[in-house]
C-alpha cells in the first residue's frame, strides 16, 4: 500500500501548502489519493477535500489504537493509488499523538518539509538534527520556499547525508490566511481553487513525484479491525453543518452511520428549525464568527432549545457548546443571546485555553459513559465560559487537572472534542439512547 506522511520542521512550515501540491499534482497526472491528516486538526482536512474532491480523514495516534490506526489507514485509503498523510506540528511534536508516533506505529515513510526562507547551509543542520535526533522512518526532504539557485546545494546536503531529495517549492506568493484556531477555512477563499491549481502545476515541474511515490510503496502492517454494532432500529442523528459549525470528524459520522444511523444536516445559520430526528450534534467551529447571523436566526435557537429540553440526546462540543449558552461575546465584545440551555457567557480570550490532549474522568452516570470511566479528548480554543462545566475531571500528560462540561443522561456539552473511534463504546452509548427517545417520542 503507497502511503507517505508529508511532516515538517514545527508548524508554519510549508506542510498544508506542500501536501495540497502534491496531491494537485497526483490529480493532474489522474492517480487516484486518498488523504488524511495526524492528529485532531479539522482545518487541513477541508484543503484536502478541495483538491481530490472526497473527504479527507484523521488518523490520530492518540485517540486511535495501533489497529484502529491501521484499520482507518486501511479502509479509507486501500482502494487509492497512493496515500498521503499531513503530518502535524514538527515531526517529533505531540508526543503519543505526533507524526513521528504516527509514522512508527503504522510502519509509514516519511518526508520532511524545510521551510528555506533565510538559510542556505543551515538547511544541512536541521536536516542532521531530524535525521539522528531518533530512529525513524524519514525517506527524505522536500524543501519550501527554497530559491532555485540552491537546488543543487539541497541535492547535495542530500547526498552527503544518505537521505532523499524528493524536489522544492520556489517561493510562490500563494498564501493561505490565518486565524486564531489556525488557517482560515477553505471555503472562506474565492480563488481557492485557482490557488490550488496553481500549486499542482509547481509540484509537478520541481517535485519529483516518481521517486516520491516509489520511495512509499510498503505494505500495510497486519492488525484487527475494531468490532462495530450494528442496531437495525437505527436513529436519525440531525448534525449541524455550515460555515459556522464545520469541526467534526467524518470518522464520526461514518461509524454513526456503519451502525445503521440516518445522518441529516442542517443549517445553524439559514435553516428554521433541527429536522425530525432522534438525536443532535452541535459540533464545533467558528460561531465567533457568525454570532450576530446566529443569534438572528431566533427559530432555530428555538428549535434547539426544545430539542435539548425534551431528553433528545445531544452532543455540543467547543462551538456547539458556545452555541447552548446564554450569550456568545464576539471579538468586538457584543454580546449576542444564545440558545439559553446552558445559563452562562462565552467569551474571548487572548490566547488558547487548555490546549492540547486531555483523559477526562466521568464524576457521574451520563450520555456517553458512566461515573468513573475515561473518555480521550482534545481542547483548542480561544473563547472560554463563565460555565464550563464540573461533570468530568480532565487531565493533561503533564498532572494538570482541571473541571469540564456538563453531563446528563442526554446530555454531553463542553469545550472538549471527541472521537469515536477513541472508544467506539461512546457511539453505541449515544445510538441507544437516541433509539430509547425516539421510541419514547415516536
Amino acid at each position: 500500500m503507497r502511503r507517505i506522511i508529508i511532516g515538517g520542521t514545527k508548524s508554519g512550515c510549508g506542510k498544508t501548502t506542500v501536501t495540497c501540491a502534491v496531491l494537485a499534482a497526483l490529480k493532474r497526472r489522474g492517480l487516484g489519493a486518498a488523504a488524511f491528516k495526524c492528529g485532531p486538526d479539522y482545518i487541513d482536512p477541508m484543503f484536502h477535500r478541495k483538491v481530490i474532491g472526497v473527504s479527507s480523514h484523521n488518523l490520530d495516534s492518540f485517540f486511535f489504537s495501533r489497529d484502529t490506526l491501521l484499520s482507518l489507514l486501511d479502509e479509507y485509503g486501500s482502494s487509492a493509488d497512493i496515500s498521503v498523510i499531513e503530518g502535524v506540528m514538527g515531526f517529533y511534536d505531540g508526543s503519543c499523538g505526533s507524526a513521528y508516533s504516527l509514522s512508527e506505529m503504522t510502519e509509514t515513510p516519511a518526508a520532511v518539509v524545510i521551510d528555506c526562507k533565510g538559510m542556505s547551509d543551515s538547511i544541512g543542520a536541521v536536516m542532521s538534527g531530524f535525521l539522528h535526533y531518533r530512529p525513524n522512518r524519514i525517506a527524505g526532504f522536500i524543501f519550501d520556499r527554497l530559491p532555485e539557485r540552491l537546488v543543487p546545494l539541497a541535492q547535495r546536503l542530500c547526498d552527503e547525508l544518505e537521505t532523499g531529495y524528493f524536489g522544492f517549492l520556489p517561493q510562490s506568493g500563494i498564501s493561505i490566511e490565518r486565524r486564531h484556531l489556525g488557517l482560515v477555512t477553505a471555503g472562506e477563499i474565492a480563488d481557492i481553487r485557482t490557488k490550488l491549481e496553481r500549486l499542482g502545476e509547481l509540484a509537478e515541474k520541481h517535485i519529483l513525484l516518481d521517486k516520491l511515490i516509489s520511495s512509499c510503496d510498503v505494505e500495510l502492517p497486519e492488525h484487527k479491525k475494531p468490532e462495530i454494532s450494528a442496531f437495525s432500529d437505527a436513529p436519525v442523528i440531525a448534525v449541524a453543518r455550515d460555515e459556522s459549525f464545520c469541526f467534526i470528524y467524518q470518522e464520526n459520522i461514518d461509524l454513526l452511520e456503519k451502525m445503521g444511523c440516518t445522518v441529516r444536516f442542517f443549517s445553524p445559520l439559514s435553516d428554521i428549525s433541527v429536522p425530525d430526528a432522534d438525536g443532535l450534534i452541535l459540533c464545533g467551529g467558528y460561531p465567533e464568527l457568525w454570532a450576530e447571523r446566529l443569534s438572528a436566526n431566533r427559530s432555530m435557537l428555538e428549535s434547539v432549545k426544545k430539542c435539548v429540553e425534551s431528553g433528545m440526546p445531544t452532543i455540543a462540543e467547543c462551538g456547539g457548546f458556545m452555541y447552548l449558552h446564554d450569550e456568545l461575546t464576539d471579538k468586538s465584545g457584543t454580546s449576542y443571546p444564545m440558545a439559553g440551555v446552558l445559563g452562562g457567557r462565552a467569551f474571548p480570550t487572548d490566547r488558547l485555553q487548555r490546549f492540547g490532549y486531555i483523559t477526562m474522568t466521568a464524576k457521574r452516570d451520563s450520555l456517553l459513559c458512566r461515573s468513573g470511566e475515561r473518555i480521550r479528548a482534545h481542547e483548542f480554543h480561544c473563547w472560554d465560559s463563565t460555565s464550563c462545566g464540573e461533570d468530568f475531571t480532565a487531565e493533561k500528560a503533564d498532572g494538570r487537572t482541571w473541571k469540564c462540561c456538563h453531563a446528563r443522561e442526554t446530555l454531553y456539552a463542553g469545550f472538549p472534542h471527541i472521537n469515536f473511534y477513541s472508544d467506539i463504546k461512546l457511539a453505541e452509548n449515544f445510538v441507544r439512547k437516541c433509539i430509547s427517545f425516539g421510541e419514547n417520542n415516536g
